[in-house]
């Protein structure tokens, strides 16, 4: 039958010249209709040519099929694709009508060509010379550049000139095995350089080598690229000091252990640290931080590596090294250190202290060797900082020591009894009467009996324990002296307060509520404080004992003498008394230079109208010399050692409150 009777016979049966095709998964019979979904004609296919058209996909592909139409043998061109999980279909021509057929491909290929246009991912297709022959809608608005001014140039036209050589070679490469492949490159786009992660396709269009074309579907992965190395970043930098972080010289310590490379370790901590935070807050302390970093990193060689553990520590990383070598070292950053730091109008005096370690002489893994530097830094805090220590096993239980002190001294906070006040006696000089007495902490362990503050209070000073302390000594000691003021006892509590008490935020409001909780009306507590709590803010000193007084306390100047206070700043301290220090007391009865410091003293206080009151009188000899120079009260084992507040009173009974204070 001819083709223009064929034509004539599709148009006059279908009414169309490309009648609709359908075929199902269960049945080799191709549903023909004129009216899509309406079928008028069911006829056989052979199971391959059946099987043939099962193999489209969801792309628009074209197959060939010979059925028997009105009796005849005819040759159709099908256009389809698969429309579902079990049918295809699409449209029927004659095979040998060729602008049916042409006609049938435009209508099929148009879908393919709206989505390559308008999918949400940049799709460049190249052939084998690495021209570009489809560039879609994306492409376009990402590099400012139109398809029609690209198609037929060179792929590499777009990218980055740092990429281009390696995208040549990589392309290549690809032709020749083609095989699909993931790459990210670089890209010039109307929004600076981007970086696309490209998904790699090969398609053979027909059975030559030159019929072969690269689909290049490509994603911006640039924001996506900074989420992972603001993540990298904050996983392995220090924020505020931009050093490696703990995690980071972590994995590097381990490297080298890995690697059996020896290593030494300097681990450092700022002292004092924390007054600083308290008192000048958090931004000044983050400023100190940043200069701390800036110096020890100048105090290092090539290769050394310094980080930031937190808070006030570093971890410096020494390739190489030796013990001389990391003496030498660590005494260099402490000598920078000690140097005032100017931070704006502010210059605070730091310091800081080192503890070193090796490997593999301490140790061989990161933990063991961190643990040995920290070890030595505590060795370094406890001989009075601003120093360094080397590593070495008998240091070892000396950290025992303190991991039980601070174990123990927290339970003996929460606890019932562990904590005492033993108070001991200041007497009039004139009168012989105990007008006022002191405060002495004293701490009867379950496990090892009574101990002596000498034994705890510079741990507590050192890890910070001294302040929930100093509150325990507040609240106790204005319970007692509401106590003995009910039992007609009027009796002042000096209680003492340590440069690192006095730093801390809360240390007036503690103390008023201390006073608040008594129920007392007025206060009968006095303040101690050490020359040493004057010497890193005199102004803020001034102010904290300002509001002690406004709160109804004497305040006294402890171990008057001993410290480096000067006299004009002695002057603008509004103080009630000094007291001088034991040291200058005793047997001051026969040590002439001893007598003339305390004369010098005494005459100090008295033309700055201070109460003198001389602490550590042993002996008879003693008070009557100082009674002689003037002195107001004395205190001493002379007249009283320190006693439990139910063992004081029964010894101030039975002196009738009145002691004699000449023989």
């Amino acid at each position: 039958m001819s083709a223009e009777l064929m034509e004539s016979l599709l148009f006059a049966y279908f009414g169309t010249r490309s009648p609709y095709w359908k075929l199902s998964a269960d049945s080799n019979a191709l549903q023909l209709a004129g009216i899509e979904g309406i079928p008028n004609l069911a006829v056989a296919l052979e199971p391959a040519e059946a099987d043939g058209i099962r193999a489209f996909t969801g792309v628009t592909s074209h197959a060939e099929v010979e059925v028997m139409l009105f009796g005849e043998p005819q040759k159709l061109s099908l256009i389809g694709k698969k429309d579902g999980a079990y049918s295809w279909s699409g449209t029927a021509s004659d095979y040998m009508d060729t602008p049916a057929v042409a006609k049938d491909l435009t209508h099929g290929l148009e879908f393919a060509e709206q989505v390559i246009s308008e999918v949400n991912s940049l799709v460049v297709i190249i052939d084998h010379n690495f021209n570009i022959l489809r560039f879609n809608r994306l492409c376009e608005e990402a590099t400012g550049l139109r398809e029609k001014d690209v198609i037929g140039k060179s792929a590499h036209a777009f990218m980055a000139a740092n990429e281009r050589d390696a995208s040549r070679s990589n392309l290549g490469q690809f032709f020749r095995d083609s095989v699909s492949y993931e790459v990210e490159r670089t890209i010039n786009t109307v929004k600076g350089p981007r970086l696309i992660k490209w998904r790699n396709k090969f398609v053979q269009s027909g059975s030559g080598p030159d019929e072969r074309y690269l689909v290049c579907s490509g994603t911006d992965i640039t924001e996506e690229r900074k989420a992972q190395a603001r993540l990298i970043e904050l996983a392995t930098i220090d924020t505020l000091t931009r050093l490696p972080n703990r995690n980071a010289i972590h994995e590097k310590m381990a490297g080298f252990l890995a690697e059996g490379k020896p290593f030494g370790v300097l681990f450092l901590d700022l002292d004092d640290f924390k007054q600083v935070n308290d008192h000048y807050g958090h931004t000044i302390g983050d400023d100190l931080i940043k200069a701390v970093a800036l110096n020890i990193s100048r105090s290092l060689r090539d290769g050394d590596v310094v980080a930031r553990m937190g808070g006030a520590a570093f971890l410096v990383l020494v390739p190489d090294s030796s013990v001389a070598l990391l003496e030498r070292m660590a005494q260099r950053i402490i000598d920078r250190l000690k140097a005032p730091i100017s931070l704006g109008l502010i210059e605070i005096y730091s310091g800081c202290s080192i503890g070193i370690a090796m490997s593999p002489e301490h140790a061989d893994t990161v933990d063991q060797l961190l643990r040995c530097a920290d070890t030595a830094l505590y060795a370094a805090k406890d001989a009075g900082k601003r120093t360094y220590r080397v590593f070495s096993s008998e240091m070892d239980s000396k950290i025992a020591e303190c991991i039980w002190l601070d174990v123990n001294l927290r339970k003996a906070l929460e606890s019932e009894g562990e904590l005492q006040l033993y108070y001991q006696p200041k007497l009039c000089v004139q009168t012989g009467e105990v007008r006022s007495v002191e405060a002495l902490l004293r701490w009867n362990s379950p496990e090892r009996g009574l101990i002596q503050p000498s034994e705890f209070i510079s741990y507590a000073e050192d890890s910070g324990l001294i302040v929930p302390l100093g509150r325990w000594v507040m609240r106790n000691a204005a319970k007692q002296a509401a106590a003995w003021k009910a039992k007609n006892l009027d009796l002042r509590i000096a209680v003492n307060l340590s440069a690192r008490q006095l730093a801390s935020s809360t240390v007036v409001q503690d103390f008023a509520g201390a006073l608040r909780q008594s129920g007392l009306t007025q206060c009968p507590l006095d303040i101690e404080l050490t020359e040493s709590c004057l010497i890193n803010d005199a102004v803020s000193a001034h102010s904290i004992i300002t509001q002690f007084r406004q709160l109804g306390a004497q305040v006294h100047l402890d171990d008057f003498g001993t410290g480096y206070s000067s006299l004009s700043q002695l002057a603008r301290l509004p103080l009630d008394a000094i007291k001088l220090d034991q040291s200058f007391i005793r047997s001051v009865d026969e040590n002439v230079v001893s007598q003339t410091l305390v004369r010098s003293m005494i005459a100090v206080a008295k033309q700055l109208k201070f109460t003198v009151i001389a602490e550590g009188a042993e002996s008879q000899a003693e008070a009557d010399f100082l009674k002689a120079e003037g002195v107001d009260f004395i205190q001493g084992y002379l007249y009283g050692f320190p006693m439990p507040a139910k063992e004081f009173e029964d010894w101030l009974n039975s002196k009738g409150r009145k002691l004699r204070l000449v023989a």
